[in-house]
Order: structure tokens, then C-alpha cells, then sequence
């Protein structure tokens, strides 16, 4: 590679922005404002002074923080960059012989003619494994990464003389190399746009006003009281000490406010065939041009945090590579789902790329995975029978058996267009996994016998097939049912829609929660309150009854307008209780309805082509929205994107 394509060539670190005011040390300030309001000062006016300074003192630190440097990599080097632009710390290119990463904690190690040193992690310098990797490759620096930690290169780990010498593992230097791969080969393959309407994609932002609210109306009645204490009473040593917990409370609600408007800010993403357009409510705002995109890598990398302003990493970020493959922009996306993100981006003309697209995991199901009795019983096939599952001899005889209580699960799936099994035990163990043509069992016997014997089994596509096809015959057999215009017949009865709520276990539990809360509140009240109001059990006496019914009654209110699921021949929406229609996914833009349990276990509701539309936050019955989807033809589990509806292998 010319010296002249290099020129240009570097990789800026991330740095958090400056602009920003950040409390330094707030907690240890606010345990101090609480010992100096138990201190005997008489002056009711320098004692709340001294509060209210010793809270005050975090932020007024925080003005004063020095805006950190930025580590920057390009071909005179690895240097690390003042605010200023000068150069506080260098590592010239011609003395550097290799880098080396360790993959668990990325620990940067330089290796020079002298020795080597430890330059600090990958994300405290800003960089990700894959974009430093690559960018130290192109600029000609050997670059490594090692299985483990920074311990591997420890001289007390060092084996002896005597000793043969440890072999590295550089899987994850593999991962990487594929993922390079993938970037190369896709860099310059046209990709034309399949929509060209743009979209648009929101973090779901629930109570954040609320949130922040809150937490600035306690601060001031910390205040409030924190006045009160100085001035009404004397100062003695309960003024004092009420006075400094409520100068705890008020400090504690400020930095939780300010932590839920920081966490919760919302996060938009505009996704055009033309433009990207990313903004983030309290970090930035980024725009890039779709003509100087190459690439998309979506995946875990560094990003800021807002609250403390550190670099962090296991965050989801889109890396933006220009058709040089440097890098254009590293667009934060956390709090998207990355499979609803991929899919837009794709959808839209961007060529994306993924950590685990580029990897070639390699099947470990085959003979050699089945017992030894399998191979040494000729004729032999699998049985299912009311003790279990068992290998049976040409004769019929069971020669080897796996009781049925040892049976955790079975899974039927397809593998390269063959149907295999999948047995765990009961502890969720792997013990076989085997196609079907081996096991000399048909798909069909296998799934039949095993539900007629109430195994635990679970064949998932042919499941899908069958809901597919129970919709498309609904579809056919309505549009035959369907009157003409012409004609002045009665229209043709469907049926109703059924609209499903939350369990009555969940709604009693979440009144019982509330209820208590409320009661608990009640108490510390009346503990903070007994002075004024006639003693303890005074206060309590009408504190609890109180407390019992603004519960009941705020969940009341919040369960007379609650979201439910409403579903019909048309398609899916959520209404509220009072007939609002807050969503609606429409037949012809449903591709299925299911559970996603690669977070949490959450309701999705999926497009034709597997982007996720819609997430259900309230649980309502699975079986009851099962049925009542079969029933109505909507299919069931996420589609199939980009294959067709073809039945699973021996159906």
C-alpha cells in the first residue's frame, strides 16, 4: 500500500463532551452535609449555609473538571492528544513492532525493540477491537488478539524453561478477521434500495417528565423543610438531625432526577435511502450522506455515558465505513432493537453487517456425537413408548433407554434441509443431537408418539406451517364468503373480536403493591411528622387510612384506562379500556405474533419480513392470545423472511 493512500488514514478515540456540568463525588458530599447539620452551630442561618454548601460543593467542583484528551491512531503513530490539540503522550510508528489485544478485558499491549508496555483498554482509549484491528492492519503495525486476559503475558504466568511453550488461542482474532472479511466483500457490492419511503425509529421513553418532575418538587420540599428546621425550631438535636436527612433526600432526588432525564433522553433515528440522521437528546446530533456510505457494522462498541461521562462498552452502535473503510461516524443505538435497526437500515439500501454475520460456527451434530450403542446394533431404530425414548434392535427388542423423567426437553428442527433431533436432560443439558434419517424415525411418527405419550417436545416449524396454512385457507374461505356489491343480501357474519386483558392475578398483585407502598409512606410520615400532629400514633391514624385509599384509588384510575389486546380478522391493535386505540397492525402487514426471549420474554409483533413492529409491554394470558390468534387466522411465531412457506422436512 502507497504512502499516499495512508495520509489520511487515522482512528480518533471517542471523547465525552465537555459542555456538560457533572457533580463530582455527590454522595460522600451529601453524608457530609448530613454530620455538619449535626454539629452545635447556634446561628440557624450559617447552620442551613453550611447544608446547603456542602450539597452546592459537587457541582461547583464539577465546572471545574478538565476536558480529557482523545487517543488518536494514524501512520506517525499512537498518541494520545490534549484538549489543545498538542501531543501529551507518543508512541512513534518506527519503534512499534506489534500490537497485541487481550480479548476478555482489551487490554492494549505495545510491544517495542525494548520490551513491552500496557497502554490502558480499547475502551478507555475510545477505540472498538474491530476498527482499531482493522485500522492498525492497513497502517502495517502486526496486530494480535489473544484468548484471555492481560494475565497471559504476566512473567509470573511465564512457563518454566523446561517447560514446552503455551500455544495462544486467537479465536477472537479470528472473529475479527471474518468480520473484516465480510466488510471487504460487501463494501463495493451494489445494493439496491427495496423501500425508498423513509422511517423512523424511537426509544420508548415512558415517565421521563414525570420522573424528573418529581424528584425537582422533593428537592424543593427538602428545601422547604430543610428552612423550616432552621428557623422554627430551636435547633435542637432533632431539628438537626430531621434537618439533615432531608438535606439527604433533597441531594439523593436531584441526582436521581438528573440521572432519569440523562438515561432516559430519547433517542431518534431517521433512516432515508438519501440520509442518516441520528440524534441523541443530550449527547449530539449526527448526519450522514448515503453516497458516502460503503457499510454498516451493527453490534456491541464504545459509547459514552451520559450520567458520569465515561467511555463504556457492551453498548449497541451502528460504525459507519466509508468505501476506504475508514471510519465516517460511530452512531450510538442503544435502546433499539438491533434486529428491528438492521432490517430498516437494510431495507433502505445499506449494506450492514453484523459481529455474528462473518462467522462460520461449524456443526457439531454427527455420527460421532451418537452413542457407540447406535453404531453396534444393526437394524436398529428409535422407539417411543411410555417409559421413554429407546434404541430397539432390529428384533424390537430395547436395547438402550432414556427414562422419562430424565427427558428435560426434544426439539425437531432442520439442518441443511434435513430434520434432526434435539434431547436435553433435565438439567437442560445437550445429550444428542441426530438427524432423523439415522435415528431411522419419521418426522411425523417421531412428533405424534412423543405428544401421545405427553413427552416434552417442541417442533416449532411445524407449527408455523400449520398456522400459515390454517390463515391462508381462513383467507380463502372469507373471500369466498365475501357478498358482491351488486347484490343486496345480508353481509356474511365474522367472527367477533376478542379482546384479551391481563391476568386477574397480575392486576390483584400490582394493587397489593401499590397499596403497600402507599402504607409504607404513610408511616415514615408519621414518623417525620409526629411533633406536629399530636405523636406517632396520632399521625398514623389517619396518615394510614389515607395512604390505603390514594393506593387503591391511583390504581383505580390507571386500571380503568389500561391498554389491551384486541384481536380480529382484521389484525392486531391495543385499545385502552374507555375504546382508545393506541396502536393497530393491520392483516395485510402482519407477519406474525409471538414471543421473543432473546431479552426478556416480551409479545412482538412481527412485519412479513421479520422487523419487529410492535412490543407488548403488559402480559396478557399466551394461551387465550394463541387460540384467539389461530382462531382469527393470524399467524403464530416470527415469519420466515426472505424464504418461502414450504412445509418442514417429512411432513
Amino acid at each position: 500500500m502507497s504512502r499516499s493512500v495512508l495520509v489520511d488514514l487515522e482512528l480518533i478515540g471517542l471523547r465525552a463532551p465537555a459542555r456538560r456540568s457533572r457533580p463530582v463525588a455527590p454522595g460522600p458530599f451529601a453524608l457530609l452535609s448530613l454530620l455538619v447539620a449535626l454539629l452545635p452551630i447556634p446561628q440557624p442561618g450559617v447552620w442551613l449555609g453550611a447544608v446547603v454548601a456542602c450539597n452546592l460543593m459537587p457541582w461547583l467542583l464539577g465546572l471545574r473538571s478538565r476536558s480529557t484528551g482523545v487517543w488518536r491512531l494514524s501512520e506517525a503513530g499512537l498518541e494520545r492528544l490534549a484538549p489543545d490539540g498538542s501531543v501529551e503522550e507518543a508512541y512513534e510508528r518506527d519503534r512499534i513492532e506489534e500490537f497485541t489485544v487481550t480479548a476478555d478485558d482489551e487490554v492494549l499491549t505495545i510491544f517495542h525493540k525494548f520490551g513491552s508496555t500496557a497502554a490502558g483498554t480499547l475502551t478507555e482509549m475510545g477505540f472498538e477491537p474491530l476498527t482499531f484491528y482493522m485500522t492498525a492492519r492497513r497502517l502495517g503495525i502486526t496486530t494480535h488478539v489473544i484468548d484471555g486476559d492481560r494475565s497471559v503475558f504476566d512473567e509470573g504466568d511465564l512457563p518454566s524453561e523446561e517447560d514446552a511453550p503455551r500455544a495462544l488461542g486467537r479465536r477472537a482474532e479470528q472473529r475479527l478477521r471474518d468480520q473484516e472479511a465480510t466488510l471487504l466483500a460487501v463494501a463495493h457490492e451494489p445494493h439496491p434500495a427495496a423501500l425508498t419511503t423513509p422511517t423512523t425509529l424511537d426509544t420508548a421513553v415512558t415517565g421521563r417528565r414525570r420522573s424528573v418532575a418529581l424528584g425537582i418538587l422533593l428537592s424543593l420540599l427538602a428545601l422547604t423543610m430543610l428552612v423550616r428546621s432552621a428557623f422554627d425550631g430551636g435547633l435542637g438535636f432533632g431539628d438537626r438531625l430531621m434537618g439533615g436527612l432531608w438535606a439527604v433526600v433533597g441531594a439523593v432526588a436531584v441526582l436521581g432526577a438528573r440521572r432519569r432525564r440523562l438515561t432516559g433522553a430519547p433517542l431518534s433515528w431517521s433512516i432515508s435511502p438519501n440520509e442518516l440522521r441520528v440524534r441523541h437528546a443530550t449527547v449530539a446530533e449526527w448526519r450522514v450522506r448515503a453516497d458516502h456510505v460503503a457499510a454498516v457494522v451493527v453490534g456491541p462498541g464504545t459509547a459514552v455515558d451520559p450520567v458520569t461521562g465515561r467511555l463504556t462498552g457492551r453498548h449497541t452502535v451502528a460504525t459507519v465505513f466509508g468505501y476506504r473503510l475508514q471510519v465516517l461516524a460511530r452512531l450510538p443505538a442503544e435502546g433499539l432493537d438491533a434486529f428491528q435497526l438492521t432490517h430498516a437500515l437494510n431495507e433502505r439500501g445499506y449494506q450492514v453487517v453484523t459481529p455474528e454475520q462473518g462467522v462460520r460456527r461449524p456443526s457439531q451434530y454427527g455420527l460421532a456425537g451418537l452413542p457407540d450403542i447406535f453404531a453396534r446394533v444393526p437394524g436398529g431404530r428409535l422407539v417411543v413408548d411410555e417409559d421413554g425414548i429407546g434404541w430397539a434392535d432390529g428384533a424390537g427388542d430395547v436395547i438402550l433407554r432414556m427414562p422419562r423423567e430424565r427427558i428435560g426437553g426434544m426439539e425437531l428442527l432442520t439442518v441443511d434441509g434435513h430434520a434432526w433431533l434435539r434431547m436435553y436432560d433435565d438439567d437442560g443439558d445437550e445429550f444428542l443431537a441426530a438427524p432423523l434419517s439415522m435415528l431411522r424415525i419419521s418426522r411425523t411418527d417421531l412428533r405424534e408418539a412423543a405428544r401421545r405419550m405427553r413427552l416434552p417436545i417442541t417442533d416449532a416449524e411445524y407449527d408455523a406451517y400449520v398456522n400459515a396454512a390454517f390463515h391462508g385457507s381462513m383467507t380463502r374461505i372469507e373471500a369466498a364468503l365475501e357478498p358482491s356489491p351488486a347484490l343486496t343480501e345480508p353481509e356474511t357474519k365474522t367472527l367477533p373480536p376478542v379482546q384479551l386483558d391481563v391476568p386477574r392475578r397480575t392486576r390483584v398483585l400490582a394493587y397489593a403493591v401499590t397499596a403497600t407502598l402507599c402504607e409504607l409512606v404513610a408511616v415514615l410520615g408519621s414518623v417525620w411528622l409526629r411533633g406536629d400532629l399530636g405523636g406517632f400514633w396520632t399521625a398514623l391514624s389517619w396518615a394510614a387510612p389515607t395512604g390505603l385509599v390514594l393506593g387503591l384509588a391511583g390504581t383505580w384510575l390507571y386500571d380503568r384506562n389500561r391498554p389491551q389486546l384486541r384481536i380480529s380478522s382484521s389484525g392486531i391493535s391495543s385499545v385502552t379500556r374507555l375504546g382508545r386505540t393506541e396502536w393497530s397492525v393491520t392483516r395485510q402487514a402482519l407477519g406474525g405474533v409471538g414471543i421473543d426471549e432473546s431479552e426478556a420474554p416480551r409479545l412482538v409483533v412481527w412485519s412479513p419480513v421479520g422487523r419487529v413492529l410492535r412490543r407488548v409491554s403488559f402480559p396478557p394470558d399466551l394461551a387465550e392470545l394463541r387460540r384467539a390468534c389461530e382462531r382469527h387466522g393470524l399467524p403464530w411465531g416470527p415469519p420466515d423472511a426472505g424464504h418461502g412457506a414450504a412445509p418442514p422436512p417429512e411432513l
